[in-house]
């Protein structure tokens, strides 16, 4: 039997990349998975270039490269987009301390600013560079100056209750909890379940000059405190800190409504013990200062911003996609590189559905298993190269360097003789 003629429809395969890229087609935003960039004219005029290195690096003028030029854009765009990924990972990093509780945004399924974002008008936010900032820790300032009774943005509240003759315990909680019932209070409809905290426990009575001698009333005396109580005609000025003063202050404050009132408390789960048991001539009115217990992530007043709303992880921190015009040439060349390998990944995935091709008297073998084993070497090297930088370069690290460089140069210059002057 004779052999037959072949005679194919076409000696050319369907699917060949062209040498180089359309720029028709790398305008057209449906040729890009997502077509972030594609208005960029700096991005599609890499893309087209991209298709031509591709071309070259993969032999395509020796054997047909079986993708498209549409491929090469989603590679392209992708190596974009992952180099993005890391740096911002890398400058969130940075900044996270000083972002803590401040502005977020809103994106779109791009992880671009939306035009509503509270951020819309400076949406770059990566590319700033950001002043220090003590995040976490003015939060627990904030909380402890509170518990020390410094200020803090924790509203204290106050309540009064009617002592009763010969009764000596009081419930707080249940005092304060129907207080709050009422709408003229100032923490109406805020204590519910929950627990407050007492912070102090004092009655009023007239401001006796009692507690001072001397007609300025002891305004004169400045610095140790001492001198309170005593005579104050003549000013006594000692230099101490101003902390002692602080401490010195509320110690006096404290010692008024406890000893001079001849009162004092214990309180057990929020009841109040007073002693001596209230009498007949005793105050008719006693009060207590108190927190409220809130969840950490609710706001305690609308008037002020705590930044409860703010940056409060790597997903809250308002980063958008770095822009094309902003990468500079060392960031472009990974990228054509991360585009490279993906393209390789992609021409494997191709080839790997057809391990042999037969042709007469014989078959072709198809390296799809190299090219895929390459690509994905080549994508890990290519993250790890980057990231290894960019840990080298953290703010933390920049300090680090600096410091030993004064260090360095410093002990260079111990070794240099001064000059002396001769006239």
């Amino acid at each position: 039997m004779a052999v037959p003629t072949l005679t194919p429809a076409s000696q050319t395969s369907a699917i060949v990349l062209p040498e180089t890229g359309s720029l028709t087609n790398a305008e057209t935003a449906a040729n890009y998975p997502y077509g972030i960039y594609v208005g960029n004219t700096d991005f599609v005029s890499g893309a087209v270039d991209q298709v031509n290195y591709t071309y070259r690096k993969l032999g395509g003028d020796v054997l047909d490269i079986e993708i498209t030029e549409k491929n090469v854009f989603a590679a392209y765009e992708e190596a974009v987009l992952e180099y993005s990924y890391i740096v911002n990972i890398h400058q969130a990093k940075n900044s996270m301390g000083s972002a803590l509780g401040m502005t977020t945004g809103t994106f779109d399924q791009d992880g671009e600013h939306k035009s509503d974002s509270p951020l819309a008008d400076n949406p770059n936010i990566a590319l700033k560079y950001p002043k220090f900032e003590f995040g976490y820790v003015k939060q627990i300032g904030d909380r402890t100056s509170t518990e020390v009774g410094l200020g803090g943005t924790t509203p204290i509240y106050s309540a009064s209750f009617a002592s009763t003759a010969s009764t000596q315990d009081y419930d707080l909680q249940a005092i304060i909890s129907s207080s709050a019932n009422s709408s003229d209070s100032l923490f109406y409809n805020k204590v519910g379940k929950n627990r407050v905290t007492i912070r102090r426990v004092f009655y009023k009575t007239p401001h006796a000059m009692w507690r001072f001698y001397g007609y300025y009333g002891g305004i004169n005396s400045i610095g140790n405190l001492s001198t309170y109580g005593m005579y104050a005609d003549d000013s006594t000025f000692e230099v101490i800190p101003t902390w002692q003063n602080k401490l010195q202050a509320m110690a006096y404050e404290d010692a008024i409504y406890t000893r001079n009132s001849h009162y004092s408390y214990e309180i057990k789960n929020n009841i109040l013990r007073l002693f001596p048991v209230p009498g007949t001539y005793s105050p008719a009115k006693f009060w207590v200062e108190f927190t409220i217990k809130q969840d950490p992530w609710t706001e305690v007043t609308s008037s002020i911003d705590t930044g409860i709303d703010g940056v409060n992880n790597l997903n809250t921190i308002p980063f958008a996609n770095i822009p094309y015009n902003n990468i500079n040439s060392i960031g472009k060349q990974w990228i054509r590189r991360f585009g490279l390998s993906l393209t390789k990944e992609m021409l494997g995935q191709v080839r790997g559905k057809f391990t042999t091709i037969p042709i007469p008297g014989n078959s072709v073998n198809l390296n799809a298993s190299d090219l895929l084993s390459q690509a994905k070497e080549e994508q890990e090297k290519l993250r790890e190269e980057l990231k290894t930088v960019l840990a080298e370069m953290t703010y933390a690290k920049v300090e680090e360097e600096q410091a030993s460089m004064v260090k360095s140069a410093n002990e260079i210059l111990q070794t240099i003789p001064f000059g002396v002057y001769v006239g």
